[in-house]
């Protein structure tokens, strides 16, 4: 049996819908036009009310009410075409999260569309509030009363992303460093998670540190992930702090300190764009841009994931559902991160791979602005997804056939999109996923540590073409697994990479690559499964800080990365090698390898198609 034969075999085991729906769905996709006969249309608007008639004259206020109509009458058992959900230009709050699950599926080879009626970007579903009240303080600060009961973790004025009052104070808006170096206080200190020393003066005593994290990229010697934790107690003689919870790395590794910088406190707050939240009063300070308030909106995240796509389990999905040219503004970020387990088993649950639990979201942070579990036959088309507190779209453990197209992501706090399938070995949960025409721009705004405008995780048979990433501090595109797999237990096969451009990568990290890939295919005979084609890749240069600021690639193939085709492929400036990998792939016509022919490059398809419905021309 193929490998190919075998993940369906497993996909169907595993209880997705059945391919023939799938087939038949994707046929019917708006052959039926909205407002013909029989067919069900609702209208929702801003100024709508949900006692109205749901109809173009008298709108509902909400997407929640049109989802209660269509599920509580049962509209979508009879259908003989699409059900269509026409939203109206405007901002749409959301006060708790639009929940979709398994009984608002479309059925009979039909779909249910929610879709910007006026064009996309134009109806902007909004997970956050205005905070209002403003009284000046001191030194061009205002503060403002919130309920204390419902903190937040990131803050925006008029669609810009805030600043958490920082020490030191960042360089510039898109740019992470500069940093101060964690030490070595003692040497039996080297392994230490917990335990943070600053260099001797460093540190102001008269800091008020009562209320503040660090974000610190932990490992000393390497910068492979940060973490953002807050602070238990501070002994400024020493130097020393003590962290509420364990960061990914030690402190201190080869003798080499931890790049580190402090954040929310009202000492720091001495910059416009700033912010301080104080939790136990229930009080937010700010340092507004223009020195004033007067007309500035700012806004406070009230939901950490807008739109929640979760069929009941893998045998019984959430399917055929379509969101078309909707914005999706402003989510929550959390009080602390850190990426996954410290040790293999720390999850707790018994697994064939426990060392994938290292490599696997912390269940506390498994989210995003969208969020996909137990789907399949998902449609995210035309969509504006912006000012994120975590990833944009977070496809989780069991889904299938979800299509993100046309699609503009921007100012994230952790990934652009992130497909997290199971533990290798206990069944393939999510494949045959579309990524294609997206503009995905300023990712890992919070979460520069292993951010990556393309996440693959445990999953395969996905497309990924025309594809643009700029301004990460760490990944553009990458797919992983971990060493210790074996087939047939990995899924990562089948997965096509083409019309790639990735630019400003590697921007605040050190050992990676724009396109990464991490313990796939390590056995021989290392058959080819993947595929790369016709990808530029613009320079990755690093922030000097960094400590393994030397190693910056183009591709990286990390710890395996066999099995692929690798073709037409042209790299920019890096600080270490354009590629590299084990001799264990394919490469052709790449600029790394000696008689490179450019002219088989196709750069007029290489990125957005001129087809895209946003506006990024000169970004």
């Amino acid at each position: 049996m193929s490998r190919r034969t075998r993940r369906t075999a497993l996909s169907v085991g595993a209880g997705v819908v059945a391919a023939a729906l799938v087939t038949v769905a994707a046929v019917q996709f708006n052959a039926q036009p909205a407002g013909a006969a029989d067919c069900n249309n609702f209208w929702v608007a801003p100024d709508g009310n949900d006692s109205a008639k749901g109809t173009e004259k008298e709108p509902w206020k909400t997407v929640t009410r049109a989802r209660d109509e269509i599920r509580n009458k049962d509209l979508n058992d009879r259908m003989n075409c699409d059900i269509t959900v026409n939203l109206k230009a405007g901002n749409y709050p959301v006060a708790s999260t639009i929940d979709l699950n398994e009984q608002d599926s479309g059925k009979n080879g039909h779909r249910v569309v929610y879709r910007s009626v006026d064009g996309p970007g134009k109806a902007q579903l909004q997970g956050a509030e205005e905070l209002t009240g403003w009284t000046p303080t001191e030194n061009g600060i205002y503060k403002a009363k919130f309920d204390a009961s419902k903190p937040f973790y990131t803050l925006f004025e008029d669609g810009k992303r805030a600043t958490n009052a920082r020490y030191p104070n960042r360089a510039a808006d898109d740019t992470w460093a500069p940093y101060m170096t964690s030490i070595l206080y003692e040497e039996d200190k080297m392994d230490v998670h917990n335990w943070l020393w600053g260099k001797a003066g460093d540190w102001d005593p008269t800091w008020d540190l009562s209320q503040a994290s660090v974000t610190i990229w932990s490992g000393g010697s390497w910068s492979w992930f940060t973490d953002t934790i807050p602070l238990l107690d501070t002994n400024f003689k020493k130097t020393q702090t003590t962290l509420k919870y364990f960061t990914r790395f030690a402190m201190v590794n080869s003798r080499g300190g931890s790049r580190y910088y402090f954040q929310n406190s009202l000492s720091f707050l001495d910059q416009p764009g700033e912010y301080y939240v104080d939790f136990k009063a229930g009080e937010v300070y700010y340092k507004p841009r223009a020195g004033t308030m007067d007309g500035v909106k700012v806004l406070r995240p009230t939901v950490k994931t807008v739109l929640n796509l979760a069929g009941k389990s893998p045998q019984d999905r959430l399917h055929d559902v379509t969101f078309d040219g909707l914005g999706v503004q402003y989510s929550d970020f959390v009080p602390w991160y850190r990426v996954g387990w410290n040790a293999p088993g720390d999850s707790g649950v018994e697994h064939k791979y426990p060392e994938y639990d290292r490599q696997i979201e912390l269940p506390r942070n498994r989210f995003g602005a969208i969020t996909l579990t137990n789907t399949s036959n998902i449609d995210l088309t035309r969509m504006h997804i912006s000012d994120t507190g975590a990833t944009a779209i977070y496809l989780l453990f069991a889904n299938d056939h979800t299509r993100v197209t046309d699609s503009l992501l921007e100012n994230i706090g952790n990934d652009g999109i992130k497909v997290e399938g199971g533990w290798p070995g206990e069944g393939d949960l999510s494949n045959h996923h579309t990524f294609s025409n997206l503009f995905i721009d300023h990712i890992g705004e919070l979460v520069p540590g292993d951010a990556s405008g393309i996440e693959l995780m445990d999953t395969g048979s996905n497309t990924v073409t025309n594809v643009e990433v700029k301004h990460s501090a760490r990944y553009g595109i990458s797919l992983e697994s971990r060493p210790e797999v074996k087939d047939p237990d990995q899924y990562e096969g089948g997965n096509t990479f083409k019309y790639i451009k990735l630019e400003e990568m590697g921007l605040d990290s050190g050992d990676m690559g724009a396109f990464y890939t991490y313990g796939v295919d390590n056995q021989e005979p290392h058959p080819i499964q993947n595929t790369v084609d016709q990808m530029v890749i613009g320079d990755v240069i690093p922030d000097p800080s960094m400590p393994d600021a030397g190693g910056t690639r183009g591709v990286h193939m990390d710890a395996g990365g066999c099995g692929f085709a690798i073709s037409n492929v042209q790299v920019g400036k890096v600080t270490d090698q354009k590629y590299q990998a084990y001799q264990c792939n394919q490469v052709t016509n790449a600029d790394w390898v000696e008689g490179f022919d450019a002219s088989k490059m196709e750069y007029d398809k290489i990125g957005v198609l001129p087809s895209f419905p946003y506006d990024v021309a000169g970004r």
